[in-house]
């Protein structure tokens, strides 16, 4: 038997990286899975290939965007706030308008589509909300300010409500993955080895130093750990942020 059968799940950016491997998942399990992303052909290609998904465009910054798409979606069982953009530079050079934008879709998107999904929640008294975070919102690494000032108040968010909810059968938690193996990271190589003139094996050393197992993460361990807090099993995890690290965070 299928443990998500009769289940809907929404994932943004659930058309690649995390969000593709977690979108993967809960379709296994035999979930209905709407995934949303800004980037609609990559979106249908998804659907097209996985029985049980279908897809929508959607851009998290934008509350006209969420209030329509979430309103044709219909009732939520397990929401996955997974969409997040990134960019390294000294704090110094960040400008306001690169700020703002990275709060936007990692901060902002996660409380519109959290409030968004959360009335049929609070109608059926069950539910499962899971925001994808980072390691970088459980310590500071440096040349990331905004991402991790982002990620931070995610996790923030998160153990608020998960209290706010506590005595319903939704809960909230966080999963803070460390570098994982994605097109975020191909993208962070490309830009230390562009800015520094380092080999490709030694930008990769870099992002992965922080990390004792010396390793980018695989986006199905992530996916994994996404999947053990929506079982039923798992009600007593709430607010929770759980590091899918190496041992990075202890």
């Amino acid at each position: 038997m299928k443990s998500l059968e009769q289940h809907h799940a929404f994932v943004t950016g659930g058309a690649s990286g995390i969000g593709l491997a977690v979108t993967k998942a809960l379709a296994a399990a035999g979930a209905r899975v709407t995934i949303a992303s800004r980037n609609i052909d990559r979106v249908n290609e998804v659907a097209d290939e996985i029985e049980g998904v279908s897809g929508v465009a959607l851009d998290v910054s934008d509350p006209d965007s969420i209030a329509t798409v979430f309103e044709a979606a219909g009732p939520i069982d397990i929401l996955v706030n997974n969409s997040g953009i990134a960019m390294a530079a000294p704090f110094h050079k960040i400008t306001l308008d690169e700020w703002s934008r990275i709060m936007d879709v990692n901060l902002r998107g996660v409380f519109l589509c959290t409030q968004a999904a959360l009335p049929s929640m609070r109608e059926q008294d069950s539910g499962r909300i899971i925001n994808i975070a980072s390691t970088a919102g459980l310590k500071g690494y440096a040349y990331i300010a905004a991402y991790a000032a982002s990620k931070h108040g995610v996790i923030g968010m998160t153990r608020a409500l998960a209290l706010e909810l506590a005595l319903t059968g939704i809960t909230v938690n966080c999963v803070c993955p460390g570098f994982t193996d994605t097109a975020m990271a191909a993208d962070a190589v490309a830009n230390i080895t562009g800015k520094t003139g380092r080999s490709e094996a030694e930008a990769l050393a870099e992002l992965t130093k922080n990390n004792p197992q010396q390793r980018l993460i695989a986006p199905e361990e992530v996916a994994d750990t996404v999947m053990w807090l929506c079982e039923d099993s798992s009600r007593s995890m709430n607010g929770q942020a759980i590091a899918v690290a190496g041992g990075e965070i202890t």
